[in-house]
């Protein structure tokens, strides 16, 4: 069985439209993971918008039934749900989902930027059934999904995703930098391989496809110590330590035009090679999807 990955949102903090980011998208994260029988749908950023209306043309009025995991509820995680089409249909189902068991503040986070205050439509408005759910027993559907908190103002999950062998991890809004071994040194000696943390490394292990944050360059990350975002090349090195076979660095900083993502890429890859030979690094882009068998 495979695996369908696609990128409808890739950019970090607030959405950036313009002739400057359009090869590399402006919607804040979104990405959509799948198997013939099970949708899921990894943070509710922009993107969102434009996977709604895409999946009312692919669906066609069919129900649709989707199961939606936020790795936190930072606005620009959560503000494209009130533009998802397919939540004003009554013919549809969508699950929120919290991690601990019984955990409903993810549901009630991005049920709550629906009130009056924020927005005209209120959330109870809404046709779909749009339910809270938990990871009580591990699985979605035919997709063992596994979460591990992170370091970022607030706390956010990575979710792992397996079946059948097939294996994508999801990491963003993670300061890797933060959980380096020796990080003032690593930071004043950035081409010295950087040791993450063991339960970090065997969480990631061998996946098929590491998505992850790489908002920063080395030189960006200096001024921007303790804002919950690592430096891209710090990712490259848990890829590596993991033996991950690709990895999308995503949740690119509004301030990187494409040729400052194309630079930041560059300096990933070549680490890539020194690091893990074998490693595929490229830039998550919009509209990029995948198929991982």
């Amino acid at each position: 069985m495979s695996l369908f990955v696609k990128f409808w949102g890739t950019r970090g903090s607030i959405p950036t439209p313009g002739p400057s980011t359009h090869r590399y998208g402006g919607n804040t994260s979104c990405i959509e993971i799948r198997t013939a029988d099970t949708l899921l749908i990894c943070d509710g950023g922009t993107g969102l918008r434009e996977l709604g209306l895409d999946l009312m043309r692919r669906y066609r009025g069919l129900p649709i039934e989707g199961h939606m995991l936020f790795s936190h509820p930072h606005w620009d995680h959560i503000q494209g749900f009130p533009f998802f089409t397919p939540a004003y249909q009554a013919e549809n189902t969508f699950h929120i989902y919290g991690t601990p068991a019984g955990d409903r503040r993810i549901f009630n986070l991005v049920s709550g930027q629906m009130r009056s205050d924020y927005f005209p439509v209120d959330f109870s408005e809404l046709s779909a059934r749009i339910l809270a759910a938990d990871l009580r027993d591990g699985r979605i559907g035919d997709i063992e999904v596994r979460a591990l908190p992170q370091v970022h103002p607030g706390g956010s999950f990575a979710f792992s995703l397996e079946t059948q062998g097939r294996k994508v991890v999801f990491a963003t809004d993670n300061e890797l930098d933060e959980v380096i071994a020796e990080r003032e040194h690593s930071l004043k000696n950035p081409e010295a391989p950087r040791v993450l943390p063991d339960e970090l490394i065997d969480f990631v292990r061998d996946a098929d496809l590491l998505v992850a944050d790489g908002q920063y360059s080395e030189e960006e990350y200096a001024s921007k110590i303790g804002w919950g975002h690592p430096r891209a090349t710090t990712t490259v090195d848990l890829a590596a330590a993991a033996g991950v076979k690709q990895l999308a660095i995503t949740h690119h900083d509004p301030m990187q035009s494409d040729a400052d993502v194309d630079a930041k890429i560059a300096a990933c890859v070549e680490r890539a090679k020194r690091l893990a030979p074998g490693l595929v690094v490229f830039g998550a882009r919009e509209g990029v999807e995948l198929k991982i068998s």
